[in-house]
């Protein structure tokens, strides 16, 4: 596999375009960028926490390379404790990594997405996006990760929804910005978009993670009218300009 330069020959970034498949490898050993940054690391940690006391520095899979074939993506990776995406994600080119994670597009019988707004106290305070998390250590098996594991431990933590409940697309689909790989799979349920957001808003109440604050119906590619994540405007703008043609 060429890993020789990132994001050569892929399509236009902001684009949503199918993919074959997904194969990442998880290697022994730290990733280079938290070897070459471990101070500045700590450092960065010491401000995030006195910002936000509920931040854990659990594990995640953060990826060193990636390629996209003809077979679809293909990486590989490191563990990495979540203080060092932090740190990487606030420099300005985000060179030494490639963040990618997994996003279960969760749509509606009448033709809406669900997403999720994330609690004051979380990494992304107030920002709206697809019930997601990065792929952390129960993710992985026989040394690669599973991201249909990944989307379906997320999706029921945050809103109680099984996604084996749901009729699930076909293949998968991938867009990209800033060093950050987001990989999509559609999952539709026979419900409505209030059923579902009523349904996720009852299962706050007894959930043990309360990471969201709330679930909204996404009705429309308006990038305004929510705070999304900055991954879910080419996705909002892909479904529903796809939609008006079919």
């Amino acid at each position: 596999m060429d890993f020789s330069e990132d994001f050569v020959g892929w399509p236009e970034p902001r684009t949503v375009f199918p993919i074959a498949g997904v194969d990442l490898r998880v290697l022994p050993g730290d990733h280079p960028f938290y070897s070459a940054n471990r101070e500045a690391i700590a450092e960065n940690w010491v401000s995030e926490t006195a910002a936000n006391l509920h931040l854990f520095d659990g594990r995640m899979i953060f990826q060193k390379r990636l390629a996209l074939t003809s077979e679809g993506l293909a990486g590989e990776g490191y563990m990495i404790p979540f203080s060092t995406f932090m740190y990487w994600r606030r420099q300005p080119e985000r060179q030494g990594g490639i963040h990618l994670f997994a996003y279960p597009v969760i749509e509606s019988s009448d033709g809406a997405l669900v997403a999720i707004r994330m609690g004051a106290h979380t990494a992304n305070p107030g920002q709206v996006y697809f019930a997601a998390g990065s792929l952390e250590p129960e993710d992985t098996f026989d040394g690669r990760c599973d991201l249909e594991h990944n989307m379906r431990r997320e999706v029921l933590e945050e809103t109680g929804f099984d996604l084996r409940d749901a009729q699930a697309g076909e293949g998968y689909f991938a867009t990209y910005h800033r060093r950050t790989v987001t990989v999509l799979k559609m999952f539709r349920f026979d419900l409505t978009a209030d059923e579902i957001v009523e349904r996720i808003h009852a299962h706050m109440l007894v959930a043990d993670d309360k990471e969201i604050a709330g679930a909204v119906a996404i009705r429309s590619a308006d990038p305004e009218a929510y705070s999304y994540n900055f991954a879910m405007l080419p996705v909002i703008d892909w479904y529903f300009h796809k939609s008006s043609l079919t």
